[in-house]
């Protein structure tokens, strides 16, 4: 086969596959270029709202490698125990970084019995899963409870939901298989579009539309 630019990096993934590479492992590679621009477009043209680029490309690859009812789930769980414990530690006045880590410490336990429990009742959707997107998720814990710190309970939950519900609305596009199948067969294509299109949502100088409801009574045209 001829190489070009174009079909330089599906030679190079299908020679990393037959070298013992896993194929889930460059699809999640891969995809999270493809996380990032949607990121990137929601917030830059319509508005909504998360925390950074980083933290909801990663949860929406976590929950790609966990599954998303369990990756979800999990993660809705330990930020309702990081938050409750949170307002227990108040009390005590505690200096800003061992807050923290007596949250992540009791977060950690509370996964380790969530664990042995699901391998008691032979859950096996949970005790095969990686320990390394649960570690990711159980950390991005501490960003969320930092946000409710510094904007305040309510204002903090707003921007988590949004940020789940775009690492949601990632997670679906990367699980599809017939996604995950073009990304592995043409990744150069794939990164030539998201290149361009980048560069593209990167000159964008409209309103946002969220921003066109918040605005209306401004921009709407007089009679």
């Amino acid at each position: 086969m001829e190489l070009t630019p174009f079909n330089f990096m599906s030679y190079a993934a299908q020679k990393t596959i037959e070298a013992g590479v896993s194929k889930e492992m460059l699809v999640l590679v891969l995809m999270f270029p493809i996380v990032a621009t949607i990121i990137a477009f929601v917030r830059q043209t319509i508005g909504l709202r998360t925390l950074g680029i980083y933290i909801p490309s990663i949860l929406a690859v976590s929950f790609l490698a966990t599954g998303i009812k369990v990756g979800l789930s999990f993660f809705i769980l330990i930020l309702i125990l990081g938050t409750l414990i949170r307002f227990l530690l108040m009390k005590l006045k505690l200096l800003y970084l061992p807050r923290i880590a007596l949250i992540l410490t009791f977060v950690s336990l509370f996964t380790f019995g969530f664990i042995v429990f699901a391998s008691y009742l032979g859950i096996s959707t949970i005790t095969s899963l990686a320990v390394f997107p649960m570690l990711i998720i159980i950390i991005l814990v501490e960003r969320f409870i930092n946000v409710q710190i510094e904007k305040g309970f309510k204002e903090g939950l707003l921007l988590t939901f949004e940020t789940l519900l775009i690492s949601f609305l990632c997670y679906l596009v990367i699980a599809s298989t017939a996604v995950q199948a073009f990304v592995l067969h043409f990744p150069g294509i794939v990164l030539i579009i998201l290149i361009v299109f980048n560069l593209l949502i990167g000159r964008w100088t409209g309103l946002r539309l969220t921003e066109y409801f918040r605005f209306k009574e401004v921009i709407k045209p007089k009679s």
